[in-house]
């Protein structure tokens, strides 16, 4: 699971004529753009264009149409429709969120297919852009705090399409030493927020932000506005604890498999060296069965030389000396055989204690986690609840 990387500042204010709304908060944003004025200097910074060529704004509806009950719903935070016919929604996500690009493609791509009726022509496609104001890292490789992103040929590297258009704003990466008060980061300063000095400050030289700042001011002071902004803060900051509660539940999940698999792995060794122990044994008595072999062969002999023994008392004396070496033999290779039978003995036992110790271990160590209760741990552990607290403690 990805680390979030948001900040949810807490209200801090030495008085009530000091305190100032962030707008990264989206309930705060979405009040802001209710005023035409601020929609239209943040919509033209966004689109590189003289304000007065923007025109009229409208605010539309922010649900998506769905085809079918089944299809999922889109809910817009600001869907905007310029007197060209471009509509725009804009989105202010003040936590993280995993897949924000396959989310801003698919409200895009309901933007621009929710335009059109049964039975009408394509040609009536107005361009339709996707904004994503982001109060967190998303695109961790690189340091641009603004990017635009729109559809070429790959081939040409023609512009596709200039219909469709995504715009990312990635706030933490706002450059700290711009100051200029006009262009988009200006608005993204903005939207960042501050105290109510530092806020001031940035909407200066600027007629849509020193707007968006009155406009600020007065919600601040607005006590209605003000518990609905601290309400959807506080439900910010709970959903912020519960995702770092869900991120450490899901790492200690991680670390037990790891100690299980580590588990796995010897449990693997130890039936490995036994294989080899049983390989060796085979190997031992398959020299034994050979030896035996041998044995046969000499006590054959050995019957051959008796019915020798009344032609050559010699020979007979001869071949007793043998076969008491190979009697010598046999004797040593028997306790060849009862050395390794015994090492093989050993071995069994040595691999059921190691893997009584380790589940006994694993047990001991999944109840300190609180991942067993007392009861589930004893009873897995093979002892009443008194005697497995006891060996705990």
């Amino acid at each position: 699971m990805q680390t979030n990387e948001v900040e949810i500042k807490t209200i801090q204010t030495t008085s009530e004529e000091e305190f100032i709304m962030k707008p990264y908060i989206d309930w705060c944003f979405k009040e802001l753009m209710r005023n035409p004025k601020t929609r239209t200097g943040f919509i033209a910074a966004l689109l590189r264009l003289p304000p007065e060529q923007i025109g009229r704004t409208t605010i539309l509806e922010n649900e998506l149409s769905k085809r079918t009950e089944e299809e999922k719903q889109g809910v817009l935070d600001v869907r905007v429709l310029l007197e060209s016919g471009t509509q725009l929604d804009i989105e202010m996500q003040v936590l993280y969120i995993e897949y924000w690009d396959d989310r801003s493609l698919f409200y895009l791509s309901k933007m621009f297919s929710s335009q059109l009726q049964k039975g009408e022509s394509y040609d009536k496609l107005q361009k339709c852009i996707q904004v994503g104001v982001l109060n967190f890292t998303y695109f961790k490789k690189d340091n641009f705090c603004h990017r635009r992103v729109r559809f070429y040929d790959e081939a040409t590297g023609d512009l596709y399409s200039e219909k469709l258009e995504l715009q990312i704003l990635e706030l933490p990466k706002i450059p700290k030493e711009y100051h200029h008060p006009d262009g988009i980061i200006a608005w993204m300063k903005f939207f960042r927020g501050g105290n109510k000095k530092e806020m001031e400050e940035m909407a200066k030289g600027n007629a849509y932000l020193e707007s968006a700042y009155e406009d600020l001011m007065e919600m601040s002071q607005d006590e209605k506005k003000r518990l609905a902004y601290e309400a959807r803060e506080r439900a910010l900051r709970d959903q912020l604890a519960l995702q770092h509660q869900t991120e450490k539940i899901f790492q200690q999940i991680a670390e037990v498999q790891g100690e299980l698999d580590k588990a796995k792995d010897t449990l693997a060794e130890t039936k490995g060296q036994l294989s080899e122990t049983q390989g060796q044994l085979s190997k031992t008595q398959g020299q034994l069965s050979k030896t035996q072999g041998q044995l046969s062969k000499t006590q054959g002999q050995l019957s051959k030389t008796q019915g020798q023994l009344s032609e050559t008392r010699g020979q007979l004396s001869e071949t007793r000396g043998q076969l008491s070496e190979t009697q010598g033999q046999l004797s040593e290779t028997q306790e060849q055989l009862s050395e390794t039978q015994k090492q093989l003995a050993e071995a069994h036992a040595q691999n059921d204690v190691a893997h009584d110790q380790g589940r006994k271990d694993a047990i001991i160590d999944l109840y300190q986690k609180g991942l067993l209760n007392l009861e589930q741990a004893a009873s897995s552990y093979g002892m009443s609840t008194e005697d497995f607290q006891k060996l705990i403690f």
